[in-house]
This record gives C-alpha cells, sequence and structure tokens, in this order.
C-alpha cells in the first residue's frame, strides 16, 4: 500500500524530509478495525513528532492522527462498526499514523461520520473536537446542557484547529459567555463566525482586552498556544477558584504558585491519553466523536475545513507542514485521495 514518511528527523526543508513509500497491507485482530483512509487533516503534532522522533534504523514513521474513511475489515473482538461504514477518528499517537491507504484503529477511538459532510470536510475535525470536547467538559467540568449562565469562558487562539471547534462548542452547549482572542482582522471574523460572544486582540496585554469590553475578570481559560507568553495575564483575569486548561508545550516553566492566592486549579489536555493508557474509559472518545457528528448533522456545529492541499502524497504533504510551522494556517489543513 502506499503511505508517506520520513526515515530521519530534520527541518521541512531538507531532502527526503517526507518521502512516498510502499508498506505491507495490515490485518485487523482483536478490538481494531482496518480502514482505507480517504481523506486526511494535518495537525501542528505531525510536524512536532517530524523534528523530534528518530525512527528504528531502516524504518520509517509513519505520521498523521486525522482521518475518514471506510471499514473494510474488522477483528474478532469488535462490535460497534460492520464492514463499509464511513468512520472519521484521531487515530493513537503509539502507533502507525494516517499517512497512508489503510490503518489499523481502535475501534473504541472511533465515531461515524457525519453525513452531511463530505470526507475532506470532515477530516478536519476529529483531533480538534476530541481535545476540545475533552478540555471543556472532562477537564474544566463545564455542562453540556446551556446551564453555565454565569460563567465566562476565555479561549486564547481561538481562530486555530483546536480553538475553531471549541468556541463552537462552548458557545452551543455550555450557556457561558465566550470570549475569544486572535490577533488578525480575518481571524476575529472568523472567530466571531464561530459563535464567540466578545473577541479581543491576544498580541496585547489580555486583563487590558478584557476590561475594554467591560469584562473584569473569566471564571474559566483554554489556553491553546503561547501558554507562557500570556499565563500571567490570565492569572491576573481569571476569578478566584477559576480554572485554566492548556494543551500546549509551554517553551518555559510555569509559576504554579502564582496561582495560590486565587485558589486556581490547573488542567492539562491530551487527547492521546486515553488511547496511550488504554484507559478504562476509552470508548468515551468513540461517544464524543459519535455526539458531536449528529451536532453537525443537526446544523448545530459547522465545519473548521481551511484548505484542501490536493491529493495525500509527500510533495503535498511538505507544502502542508510547511505552512502549519509558519503559524499562518486559518482553519484547518486536509488532503484527499492517494491518486490511484
Amino acid at each position: 500500500m502506499k503511505a508517506i514518511g520520513y526515515y530521519h528527523t530534520g527541518a521541512i526543508k531538507a531532502d527526503n524530509a517526507l518521502e512516498d513509500i510502499q508498506l505491507p497491507m495490515p490485518q485487523a485482530t482483536g478490538h481494531d478495525l482496518l480502514i482505507e483512509v480517504n481523506a486526511i487533516a494535518v495537525n501542528p503534532v505531525d510536524t512536532k513528532i517530524r523534528q523530534r522522533k528518530q525512527p528504528a534504523a531502516g524504518e520509517a514513521q509513519i505520521l498523521g492522527w486525522d482521518a475518514v474513511g471506510v471499514v473494510k475489515a474488522v477483528g474478532d473482538k469488535t462490535s460497534l462498526f460492520n464492514v463499509g461504514d464511513e468512520v472519521w477518528y484521531a487515530g493513537d499517537l503509539t502507533r502507525s499514523g494516517t499517512y497512508a491507504e489503510y490503518q489499523l484503529v481502535d475501534e473504541r477511538i472511533v465515531g461515524r461520520k457525519p453525513t452531511s459532510l463530505s470526507m475532506a470536510e470532515a477530516a478536519a475535525l476529529p483531533l480538534t473536537t476530541i481535545t476540545a470536547w475533552e478540555m471543556l467538559f472532562d477537564r474544566l467540568g463545564l455542562p453540556q446542557d446551556g446551564s453555565a449562565k454565569d460563567a465566562r469562558v476565555l479561549v486564547i487562539g481561538a481562530a486555530g484547529g483546536v480553538g475553531s471547534i471549541l468556541t463552537q462548542l462552548a458557545a452551543k452547549l455550555t450557556g457561558a459567555t465566550v470570549i475569544g482572542t486572535a490577533s488578525r482582522p480575518k481571524s476575529q471574523q472568523w472567530v466571531k463566525s464561530l459563535g464567540a460572544d466578545v473577541v479581543i486582540d491576544h498580541s496585547k496585554p489580555i486583563s487590558e482586552e478584557l476590561a475594554k469590553v467591560g469584562l473584569n475578570d473569566v471564571t474559566h481559560v483554554c489556553s491553546l498556544t503561547h501558554t507562557e507568553q500570556h499565563f500571567d495575564e490570565c492569572i491576573k483575569a481569571l476569578k478566584p477558584q477559576g480554572k485554566l486548561a492548556l494543551i500546549d508545550d509551554p517553551a518555559k516553566p510555569l509559576d504554579i504558585m502564582s496561582m495560590k492566592q486565587k485558589s486556581l486549579s490547573l488542567h492539562w489536555e491530551f487527547m492521546y491519553t486515553r488511547s496511550m493508557f488504554s484507559t478504562d474509559d476509552m470508548i468515551a472518545q468513540h461517544h464524543l466523536l459519535t455526539r458531536v457528528a449528529e451536532l453537525i448533522d443537526q446544523g448545530k456545529l459547522q465545519g473548521t475545513m481551511g484548505e484542501h492541499f490536493g491529493e495525500i502524497n509527500a510533495t503535498n504533504l511538505i507544502k502542508a507542514h510547511q505552512q502549519i510551522e509558519s503559524n499562518s494556517s486559518v482553519g484547518k489543513i486536509v488532503l484527499e485521495g492517494f491518486g490511484h
């Protein structure tokens, strides 16, 4: 089968940063589904692993953790899907990725694809959706029934991949006031269209930006990018007993002692935790992907696809990695088909 991988870590402009290769067809056993991959999305995690994780000698690393496809075979312990089902998922960080024609994925982290979206449109959502859902509802404990009328949720980096779906989920399900941050007019307009009540500029002090729109504090912060740059301002902006959640890898240590006086809590969200440790509640990702598909098909959530980069091959994936690393994307980059 066709796949795209790398044999050596390095810069995306290096020779053979990503290569078109051939791999054996995998076989489904146990809880695994064999999925024919139709469309994928590219995420920052793809570029980080390419730069940092050196494969074993002579072996290729296959990246990719967002896909939509069709079930082609099922393992002997599966019960959730049948051959022919269209599915979407974000995969498992410890296994071979989505840059391949066929992939094995545990059915407990797979959901049914939204029927109202194309393959490419749907591919933009799984990883960011799981991250956003877990951050809002599992880590921060916000309700899904619209009852958080007194909550004020600040989303730092609301125009990015996770921010684009998290802003919608917060606006549609929690009942909270949603404050998104974005620094460019185009991205600010995008965040407003996703349902944010207020949009502020995170290139300026957050507490001052909040004051400009008549907000003295917030109850929850979802920090999705450059947390180390905004951390002090987040502490200043948070109401006593507020909650701060983050997903990024801060470039310098965070001074969590500064959270003590307000009794603030800190929450990490890492969407691979359940699959990486085979947690007892691993199937929660199946349930949340299925729930989000229903919300999309009901017209309550919109897709977040930004750009379609064409077929899934090394040339186009290199371009996608370059754009991700330039931090200039609005919405998600997707690719589709292997050019048979």
